[in-house]
Order: structure tokens, then C-alpha cells, then sequence
């Protein structure tokens, strides 16, 4: 199991819901005894289930209660942490999740809020025993980190994904205080790299590290502290360097972790290589648990075949950092027979997209990003790659796509190869470009997708599309949660179609789209069993946000200012449930209607 599988069984999540109002009256159920339920709910690792259960009695409610030790919130803002303590009060592992994820596109400003730290303040006081902090997309500062590593004695594992307001200063607070740290996760994250001297401020005595990622920062690392500490944590199991880890100094790691199951190299330039191939072909060959491989920045054809020993038993391979050729990527996948996971990047061409298909039969999850997303002359890949992936890899169900064209009768034929899908993420880089060959809409081939994958939970449209694309979504996506809008549609219409479908969606994210006031007042019914709407750079007004506001009081509707936006306009509107009110903290730009 790898480490994405074990968060998901063991994160659970608590609904923005207020606990008053969740005391039901039903058919009386024969009582357990406290001491035979709560044992059994703890048994239960699906979020959906244990909602449930709070739901059939009173005991069950405070037997549920009393047994959770996980919590997820999908928005920091659609509960209150004092909320969050008063229902679960024996919670050791918390997952918070902040801005918008259209933040990872500038949309966002950064001083929008997410601030961890009034959260961290109650924690501290209900669950002094809390060990497991996960963050995304929040705004964390080194004074919160400190507070962090000062105030929770038992804490063992951060995560920070796309966080942003700390320096490496906060993790040196973090490896000097916390003692029992298992994990220290630091994914993408807006963070001031200050220097590699924080891994020095590990102590001497610390061995239970299992998980140290420090893949996204750029700085030299005290290479010598680092070795010190893979040398003296004999558990450890995932360990992602940065680039500027050099191929002598990972051979050396190596040596000292054989144990590893994932794996983020650093450099791979030639001229920092001074041991000859067969020694580092002997070090990957070592490592007889590996599943997972990433980083390999600046590889080279000389020095690829170095991971080959380590390839067979591999299910997860990342290459969006490595501007590999289609050749070289098909040499390498010839090695990799178990397959469930690949990233690249289109340099890798339809050649390489071949190789994928021809190599890879378990292929799961397949990523392709572009190498360089303005850069209009670069062929990348095209529909053809696309399909020859589908035609090898019919267990494909998730797949992330960055091309520069497409045709409806492509993706239709993706979908019967791969009926399938869970995840279908098509990003088409021209914006409205349509059927390249037939220069009709893209209409047909999400139509395809949706009537051919009954199992669709997330899906994201792009190229030239008009209403009937999300009337088809409407109409067929029964299992849709997520949908992604970016440059398409023809009037209200089309989002009245998915807003008067799509049963299950959960989340809805629009960007840039003609739809207005009508589109957005039908949804009435259907916002609060959402979890959140954001609409930016759409026709909309301030009267309807208000209208939308009075309407559905339980509802934040905020609305974000820009210094050239007109009074009467709502540039970019964000809507979520909450049960916590209006939140306290909006900056001056954000208005709370």
C-alpha cells in the first residue's frame, strides 16, 4: 500500500453540519453497551459510513463521536474549530484545507486569509494530544510553525501542500521540538528559502523519522546533517530530496536506506558524476521495496539506465520533472512492467504516448503536462498519444491531459476504450479551440464521456463548447462531484443544465464563462448540498449575489474586489456552506453579503 492509499483509509471528514441539529428521533435500536459500540466504530475508515452511523440514534451519534480520531475539513471556513473540538473530542489527526483551488492559478490574492493559526490556538487547547497536522493551500507562518512544534508533545507528522507565508525558519522549529516526528511532508509550498541548515537542527537522538520530503525547496542542504539522519532512521520509507542532491551524493543515501518504497532523486547532470554506472546501477538495484520514483531533473540518456534494476517492481513513476524524448521514455518502459501510475511531460511526444501503451496494461493514472504551457510552436502531444494509451491501458480511469488539440471523434474513442473513468481532465491550451479537423465544437466528445463512463466523479472541459456539452452533463453525469469550467459555454443555459442535474456535485469551478445572473439564481436548491461555487470573470452582478445571499442564508457568498472592478459588477464570487457564519478575518477586497 502505498503512502496516498493509507491517508485515504485513515482520513476521515466531518461535515460543516451543525451538531445540534444532529440528534435524530427514529425508530427505536437495540442500545450496545458504550463499551462494545465504540470499538466497533473505530473499525470504520469511510467518511460516508461513519456519517451514517451518527445518524441512526443518540448513541450511535455520541458512540461516533467518542471513537473518531480523524477529521478532514474541505473548508477551514465551513466550520469553526471551536465546532470542530466541541463534537469530537478525542481527535489525534487533522486535514484542513483553505483557499480556493483556483488559487493555484493567481486567481486568489495571497492576503485572501486561511490562516492555520486561529485553528492551531483552539487545537492546542482541546487536543494537546494531536500528532497529525495536514495542510493545503492554507497561509502559514513561521510563528505558527513554532507554535506548532512548542505546544503538542506527542506531534509526529506535518504535511504542508501549497501553503504559503512560512520560511525554512519555521522548519527549523519544527525538527528542533519535535521529538517523536515520523513525517515532514513539503509539497509545492510559497515558501522563503532561506538556506539547508534547518536539517542540522534535527536532534541526534531522533530515529522514528519515516517520511522526509523536501523535493520543492531550492537551496543547498547541509548534504552531511541529511546523511547523518537517513543513516540513523532505520524506518524510513519515503525520502524526497531536492536537485541540488547530486547523483554521488543519492548513491551514498541509498546505501544507507535500501529499505525506501518511494523515492525522489535529485540531479542527474553527467558532470557531477564521479562513480562509475555500475555502482549506481548496484545502489537502485538494492533497493528491492521501491514502488515509487520521481525527481530525475536534468536526466540524461547516459545516465537513465541507472534505475533500470529498480524499475520491475514499480507501480508509480513521476517524470514531470525530467524533459525526457519519446526514445528514452521508451527504453525506460520496457523495464517498468507494473505500472499503475505515470507523470510525464509532452516532450515525451505521441511516440512516447505509444510506448505507454504498448508497455503499460496495468496503467491506471496517466498525467501529461505541458513542458511549456506558452509556448505555442511546441507540438507536445496530440489526440493521437491519447488514444494509443487508451487502446493498451484499459484499466485507465484517471487521466490529466495538456494538449494543443483535439477531436471529438478521439476522445468518443477514448471513452469506449476506457469506459472506466473517474477522472477525466482535458485541457484543451487554446482557449475555445475547437475540433481541429472538422472545426465543429468539442460538444460530442464530452457527450462521449459522460454517456460511456457511468463512474465519473471529476471531470474538467475545455475547447469550444456551447450549451449542449453541459446539457449532456446534466443529463448523464449522475456521479459527477467535481466539474471544472474554463472559456466555454453559450449563455445561462448551459450551467442551468448541470445545476439541474448532476445529483452528486459537490464542487463547481467556473472561470471566464458568459454565464450571468439567471445561471447563477437556479441553482437555489442545489448550493447548500454542495460544498462550495466559484464563478470569476462571468456576467454577474452585485444585486444577484445579494438576492443569492438573502435567499440562502446559510451560505457565505463573498465577493472579491479588484481596484478596476466596477461597483455594480462581481468579478469573482466564491459560495460555500457553513455552519460557522460569516468568517471573521475577510481582508478589506472581500465582501461577506
Amino acid at each position: 500500500m502505498d503512502l496516498n492509499q493509507k491517508r485515504t483509509k485513515t482520513v476521515d471528514r466531518v461535515d460543516p453540519v451543525d451538531p445540534v441539529a444532529v440528534s435524530p428521533e427514529s425508530t427505536p435500536v437495540y442500545p450496545f453497551p458504550d463499551e462494545v459500540l465504540e470499538p466497533v466504530l473505530s473499525l470504520i475508515n469511510s467518511h460516508k459510513d461513519r456519517s451514517s452511523v451518527s445518524l441512526v440514534c443518540k448513541d450511535w451519534y455520541n458512540a461516533e463521536r467518542w471513537s473518531r480520531r480523524h477529521v478532514f475539513i474541505g473548508n477551514c471556513y465551513s466550520v469553526s474549530p471551536e465546532i470542530v473540538a466541541g463534537r469530537f473530542p478525542q481527535i489525534r489527526s487533522v486535514t484542513l484545507k483553505g483557499k480556493p483551488r483556483f488559487s493555484d492559478f493567481n486567481l486568489v490574492p495571497e492576503d485572501w486569509g486561511a490562516d492555520v493559526h486561529p485553528w492551531l490556538s483552539v487545537l492546542a487547547k482541546a487536543y494537546p494530544f494531536l500528532e497529525e497536522l495536514r495542510l493545503k493551500r492554507m497561509a502559514v507562518s513561521d510563528e505558527s510553525l513554532e507554535f506548532l512544534a512548542t505546544n503538542f508533545p506527542e506531534f509526529k507528522a506535518l504535511s504542508l501542500l501549497s501553503c504559503d507565508g512560512f520560511s525554512t525558519d519555521g522548519l527549523k522549529a519544527i525538527a528542533t521540538h519535535c521529538r517523536n516526528l515520523t513525517e515532514l511532508d513539503i509539497q509545492e509550498n510559497g515558501i522563503d528559502d532561506l538556506g539547508g541548515d534547518w536539517l542540522s537542527c534535527f536532534p541526534e537522538t531522533l530515529t522514528s523519522l519515516e517520511v522526509l520530503n523536501f523535493a520543492s525547496l531550492n537551496s543547498e542542504v547541509d548534504y552531511n546533517a541529511l546523511e547523518k539522519l537517513v543513516t540513523r532512521c532505520k524506518s524510513l520509507r519515503v525520502l524526497k530530496v531536492n536537485r541540488n542532491i547530486s547523483l554521488d551524493q543519492l548513491q551514498r543515501l541509498l546505501l544507507r536506506a535500501p529499505q525506501l518504497t518511494e523515492l525522489g532523486t535529485g540531479t542527474f547532470m553527467q558532470d557531477l558524476v564521479t562513480r562509475s554506472v555500475s555502482e549506481l546501477e548496484g545502489s537502485f538495484g538494492n533497493c528491492k521495496n521501491l514502488l515509487t520514483l520521481s525527481g530525475l531533473w536534468d536526466t540524461t540518456s547516459l545516465f537513465l539506465p541507472v534505475i533500470y534494476p529498480a524499475c520491475a517492481r514499480l507501480t508509480f513513476l513521476n517524470l514531470s520533472y525530467a524533459t525526457l524524448r519519446s526514445v528514452e521514455l521508451a527504453d525506460l518502459l520496457t523495464h517498468c512492467k507494473s505500472l499503475k501510475r505515470l507523470w510525464v511531460l509532452d516532450t515525451v511526444g505521441d511516440s512516447g504516448l505509444e510506448a505507454v501503451g504498448s508497455c503499460c496494461p496495468l496503467l491506471e493514472e496517466l498525467r501529461v503536462f505541458p513542458a511549456d504551457p506558452f509556448d505555442q510552436e511546441v507540438a507536445g502531444v496530440t489526440e493521437s498519444g491519447f488514444v494509443s494509451v487508451s487502446r493498451g491501458c484499459p484499466k485507465l480511469h484517471y487521466v490529466l491531459y495538456f494538449c494543443h488539440q483535439m477531436t471529438n471523434a478521439a476522445v468518443a474513442t477514448i471513452a469506449r476504450n476506457c469506459p472506466g473513468f473517474t477522472h477525466f481532465r482535458l485541457c484543451i491550451m487554446n482557449p475555445g479551440q475547437p475540433d481541429y479537423l472538422t472545426n465543429e465544437p468539442m460538444d460530442e466528445a464530452f457527450g462521449a464521456v459522460v454517456k460511456t463512463c457511468p463512474n465519473l466523479q471529476r471531470l474538467a472541459v475545455s475547447g469550444r463548447l456551447t450549451d449542449l456539452t453541459f446539457e449532456y452533463i446534466g443529463k448523464y453525469a449522475k456521479n459527477l462531484e467535481t466539474l471544472s469550467v474554463a472559456f466555454a459555454g453559450s449563455s445561462d443555459l448551459g450551467l442551468k443544465y448541470v445545476l439541474g442535474g448532476c445529483p452528486k456535485l459537490r464542487k463547481l469551478e467556473i472561470r471566464d464563462c458568459p454565464f450571468g445572473n439567471a445561471a447563477l439564481l437556479s441553482g437555489l436548491t442545489k448550493y447548500e448540498s454542495m460544498r462550495s461555487l466559484w464563478m470569476s470573470a462571468c456576467n454577474l452582478t452585485m444585486n444577484a449575489c445579494r438576492v443569492l445571499a438573502k435567499e440562502m442564508p446559510r451560505l457565505n457568498v463573498e465577493v472579491m474586489k479588484d481596484e478596476d472592478s466596477e461597483d455594480s459588477q462581481a468579478h469573482k464570487v466564491y459560495v460555500y456552506r457553513t455552519v460557522a457564519g460569516p468568517r471573521r478575518d475577510a481582508p478589506p477586497f472581500v465582501l461577506t453579503l
